[in-house]
């Protein structure tokens, strides 16, 4: 989960930008009942916990699937996993397109090959406001289930590379700012915290 911004830095995981495409897209979702989901932030410990493999793509993870695309393009984002809202099954959403109509489902999603090396500046929905170098993979191939239940393989580089590891990481408990030094997490945390009070 990224955000855009003018220079298109690397924040374009998350927080994508807010064009009339993205607001078609959640007037539609509204209009058939589906939900735009809270989102968790950090320090939050149900963050840290593991996401299970998903058994069965049926109509119960088909609800999922929709709920986290509006809770996405809502945010805006161009990425979410199902752990920020509380989901802990193996589920992500990703869309890094510029007009947010190319949707991409990784369901039980495993990174089998990387290659490269990018430092990209990354931010989170669930570490609102805050931004900070990290050193990813540029390439990787990565085996899924697609929303129909269906076996894939996708090569990935540049953005949707680092987006898929940046979400994936979500499934395992893990967050962007676990990669920055003890003193940057201190500091993120107590800023979220206090942001929290004052609401």
């Amino acid at each position: 989960q990224f955000r855009r911004t003018k220079k298109k830095r690397f924040l374009l995981s998350a927080y994508g930008g807010y064009n009339k495409a993205s607001l078609i897209i959640s007037f539609f979702f509204r209009t058939f009942g589906m939900a735009l989901l809270t989102i968790l932030r950090y320090p939050d410990t149900r963050l840290r916990k593991q996401a299970k493999p998903v058994e069965y793509v049926d109509d119960r993870v088909q609800v999922i699937i929709n709920d986290l695309l509006e809770t996405m393009y809502g945010a805006p984002g161009i990425g979410l996993a199902a752990t920020q809202v509380n989901i802990h099954e193996q589920i992500v959403v990703i869309d890094i397109s510029e007009e947010n109509d190319s949707p991409l489902c990784l369901i039980n999603a495993k990174i089998t090959k990387k290659s490269g090396s990018v430092e990209t500046e990354e931010g989170c929905l669930s570490v609102p406001e805050y931004f900070a170098k990290v050193d990813r993979a540029e390439n990787v191939t990565v085996e899924y289930l697609d929303r129909e239940g269906q076996s894939c393989v996708l090569e990935a580089t540049g953005l949707l590379a680092v987006c898929i590891q940046h979400e994936l990481d979500h499934l395992k408990g893990k967050i962007f700012v676990d990669y920055l030094s003890s003193l940057k997490q201190s500091r993120v945390r107590k800023k979220l915290e206090k942001a929290a009070k004052n609401k």
